[in-house]
């Protein structure tokens, strides 16, 4: 593997709660074809496809695996991980299953990407500064004073066109975002990551000592059936969940950020899903069939039944099987607390 070759690695997971009911636990988010013909998860293979990128490598758990391998094509190493640990652990199994030397592209595989141009460039920026042992998040550019993302405020710029992260914030409150915005020199913490697979886990050793001695001995044991990789169960039972963001990155002395404006969204809830999909004139986006008269702002996804919808604003109406969901889009992140969400 060349020093310039990046290799993907892409984060499979979730309940499915929040795009709920289109998104379900047995089809969440990353496998829809969502925002266009190709599922989040085809589209983050793509974007991570072509010279200078290597084979990727997907992380997902067992009632997963067969969706992944269905979509994922050829050339896709597969790691089933024995429970759902967070990304921490995760990426641990990545880094640990790599050569040391390997630089890794970590990618959440349902988050959406309007410019992929711009994303492989700072792929590749990222790149440069993790063969330098920094450990680098993509702070995406924001756009609005927006409470329900983490910021990265930068500090010092480092040749290569990234900064050193000054400090982590957690989701602010709306006044706190507006100030943000308004001041600059902050990004939202968007969960893309790159790093070499030796430095993440020599980190991960510093500050999460038992967390990396299980990765190692949950990859040292796993066993490989062709494309798959299962670590040892055992192994990685005794690992305590923990993201990535607290594992390492906000202990870390080399945290970086590569500034990334390539028009970015986690689809995050149904009002996300609608900002990013084209509309007409009034802002409305609905299937062939669909009528509304007098909306704007409305969104409508239905996989059949008829929609019709006279004089609303700023709605949501999803229709999937026997599920109907009408909510007003500021309120679309309550979706998750719904009965039908948390007992699907």
């Amino acid at each position: 593997m060349s020093s310039d070759t990046i290799t993907p690695v892409i984060l499979c997971g979730g309940s499915g709660t929040r795009l709920w009911p289109r998104s379900r636990k047995d089809r969440p988010k990353p496998f829809l074809p969502l925002t266009g013909e190709r599922t989040l998860f085809q589209a983050t293979l793509d974007r991570c496809r072509g010279e200078g990128f290597a084979d990727p490598v997907v992380v997902a758990g067992a009632a997963h695996a067969a969706r992944v391998e269905e979509q994922a094509g050829d050339g896709v190493t597969l790691i089933v991980e024995p429970a759902a640990k967070n990304t921490a652990p995760a990426i641990g199994l990545a880094a640990a299953l790599l050569p040391p030397e390997a630089i890794m592209l970590v990618c959440p595989s349902d988050h959406h990407i309007a410019d992929p141009r711009a994303f492989v460039a700072a792929a590749r920026a990222a790149g440069r500064m993790a063969e330098e042992d920094w450990m680098v998040a993509f702070g995406i550019a924001p756009d609005r004073p927006e409470t329900g993302y983490g910021y990265i405020r930068l500090g010092e710029a480092i040749d290569g066109g990234g900064y050193r992260v000054d400090r982590f914030v957690e989701k602010p409150d709306r006044a706190t975002a507006e100030r943000f915005l308004a001041e600059g020199g902050h990004a939202w913490n968007g969960g893309i990551f790159a790093f070499r697979a030796g430095a993440f886990l020599d980190e991960l050793a510093l500050h999460r000592p038992e967390m990396a001695q299980a990765v190692r001995r949950a990859v040292g044991d796993g066993r490989r059936a062709e494309r798959l990789f299962h670590p040892a169960a055992a192994s990685f039972a005794s690992i305590t969940a923990e993201s990535v963001d607290y594992a390492v990155m906000e202990n870390t002395r080399r945290a970086a950020v590569v500034p990334a404006d390539m028009g970015w969204s986690d689809i995050g809830n149904w009002q996300a899903l609608r900002d990013v999909l084209e509309r007409d004139a009034a802002g409305n986006h609905a299937p062939q069939g669909a009528e509304l008269v007098d909306c704007r702002g409305v969104l409508v996804a239905s996989d059949g039944p008829r929609v019709s919808v006279i004089g609303l604003e700023d709605v949501i109406v999803v229709v999937d099987g026997d599920e109907v969901l009408v909510t007003r889009a500021a309120d679309a992140q309550k979706v998750g607390k719904l009965r039908g969400a948390l007992d699907q």
